[in-house]
């Protein structure tokens, strides 16, 4: 098949932390860039979560419907539907609803470099677990997920943060390894995530992160 369609509504939501995202790339299987769409179902709604892409990717934001309100390093601005928000890494950036049922497509993507699909946006279903503190419970349907999603990074390296928060030592080394197999980036996060401070002297986890290169 060379095309596919869907209507919006048809892509389930999943939570991600404030917010409720499309997972659009997915949906399709697009491994070229990213693409989400993130809706506020009430006027007042935070659409985008805040963050500021540093280092990361630049993002291509459209209010397909409804009327936003984006803030861009502290700047308000007014975006009703059919506006284009063009912004690079390292702005700090939110985005909330001024009316109910406001949607915003997001396209991304990390300059010079070719994308590479890490399956965060499933990760979202699971964050209110490791938000709580349920490392265990957490841990176990992320392996779930990945297991139905093998070809996400990200969700195996979530996998081994929960379990290394969990006390499960062995399974994080073993899953991060796995991880750092899928994406080498996963090695250089886990040098300074604090979710393995607690297996950051085991022997097995230095031989693995090794040194800066």
């Amino acid at each position: 098949m060379t095309y596919a369609v869907a209507q919006l509504d048809q892509i389930e939501e999943i939570p991600n932390r404030d917010c409720l995202v499309r997972p659009v790339r997915h949906h399709f299987g697009i491994t070229a860039f990213g693409a989400n769409v993130w809706t506020g179902h009430g006027a007042g709604d935070r659409i985008i979560n805040e963050h500021d892409e540093s280092g990361e990717d630049e993002e291509l934001y459209l209010v397909l419907r409804g009327r936003a309100a984006f803030e861009l390093d502290g700047e308000r601005l007014d975006a009703p539907a059919g506006t284009l928000v063009f912004v690079r890494p390292g702005v700090k950036r939110t985005a909330f609803a001024e009316e109910a049922e406001t949607s915003i497509l997001v396209l991304g993507a990390t300059p010079g470099e070719a994308y590479q699909p890490v399956g965060w946006e499933l990760w979202g279903e699971l964050n209110e677990l490791y938000q709580s503190g349920d490392y265990g419970e957490a841990a176990d349907r992320g392996r779930a997920l990945f297991d139905a999603h093998p070809q996400y990074p990200a969700l195996l390296y979530n996998v081994a943060c929960c379990e290394s928060l969990a006390g499960r030592p062995v399974e994080a080394i073993e899953h991060l390894r796995q991880a750092i197999d899928l994406s080498a980036d996963a090695r250089e996060f886990a040098r300074g995530d604090s979710d393995f401070d607690p297996i950051r002297s085991e022997p097995a986890f230095e031989e693995l992160i090794g040194s800066r290169g």
